[in-house]
């Protein structure tokens, strides 16, 4: 065989050789971030922000006060239901108490005075019967008593009823629609009273203040978050891991996490391990795996709490 063959096919199998050891040996190691999990307050009302209580880095408890808005709109709702409280509340009372002592005696002079008319239509009705049955009036004439008598006895029909209605009371029917009213209006007024209360937005939660979207006196519109951070005590380590590498790696598994930028570690243990998506966030900076790997995810939990919560956000961290 010629020599001047051989040379270079031994030199290109040794450079193969050499350069596979040596991807070996730099094999990458797996990169992470430091996470926490997320929160954010958004106003349930529509308003101008008026005032913010806190600043970017505060650590709030629940039931501090983030921010006031100002909202016109529910003020004058609030008005208006206030109002027909007031006035349903009145017609609710008039319905429950019924007529007052002034309107019983009028309605009871009124009677009196119905009385006497009919009394003497009866007596003018008895004397034209009589009259005319003498053959002393004619039939016209008598026709008129009879429908005066009528009249008067219909008039003091109606005032007697009148005057029973409103001795009786109010009818239960009347009563209660009236109630009715009132406590619809009172829904409506303890509905505004909790928009109103809104105004104020209120922390849920124990959280650090990451982000502040908003400022004074811009419109902060309902559901947009204004207010954005971490809850305490939830640091965790998220690593992203090929599937050529994933065997490696079981849950329950202790491992060790370095941090580059403190120049510090600390022991941590695999929390859970699942897949990605595509088109899901990962994490290291120089992937090295082929394009049909699948990708999976290391939720790491630290052991020591305390001090993985003096860490950066979304620092890098090496396993």
């Amino acid at each position: 065989m010629n020599t001047k063959s051989i040379l270079p096919y031994t030199l290109i199998v040794s450079l193969l050789i050499a350069g596979s050891g040596c991807s070996e040996k730099t094999q990458k190691p797996v990169e992470g971030k430091v996470k926490r999990e997320t929160l954010a307050f958004a106003p349930k009302v529509t308003g101008r922000i008026l005032k913010i209580y806190v600043q970017e880095g505060d650590l709030v408890q629940k039931g501090d006060t983030l921010a006031m808005l100002d909202v016109p709109e529910v003020n004058a709702k609030l008005a208006q239901a206030k109002g027909a409280v007031k006035a349903t509340g009145a017609q609710r009372s008039l319905a429950r108490n019924g007529a007052t002592d002034n309107q019983i005696k009028q309605l009871k002079a009124k009677q009196a005075g119905t009385k006497e008319q009919y009394h003497f239509a009866e007596k003018s009705f008895a004397r034209a019967k009589a009259m005319f049955a003498d053959s002393m009036i004619t039939p016209q004439a008598y026709d008129e008593m009879v429908a005066k008598f009528q009249g008067a006895r219909a008039q003091l029909d109606a005032v007697d009823a009148e005057l029973a209605e409103a001795l009786r009371g109010v009818r239960t029917e009347t009563q209660t629609a009236s109630q009715g009213q009132a406590d619809q209006a009172l829904g409506v007024l303890q509905e505004v009273e909790v928009a109103y209360s809104e105004r104020y937005i209120i922390a849920a939660n124990a959280m650090q203040i990451e982000t502040i979207t908003l400022r004074q006196g811009e419109l902060a519109t309902a559901g947009y978050p204004v207010f954005s951070g971490y809850l305490p005590g939830t640091t965790y380590f998220r690593f992203t891991v090929p599937e050529s590498r994933i065997a490696a790696y079981k849950k329950g598994e202790e491992l060790t996490v370095h941090i580059p930028y403190t120049k510090g570690e600390l022991k941590a243990t695999i929390q859970n391990i699942k897949q990605l998506n595509r088109y899901a966030d990962v994490t290291s900076a120089y992937p090295d795996y082929q394009i049909e790997d699948a990708v999976y995810e290391l939720k790491v939990q630290p052991r020591d709490a305390q001090y993985a919560e003096s860490l950066l956000a979304n620092a890098t961290v090496v396993l």
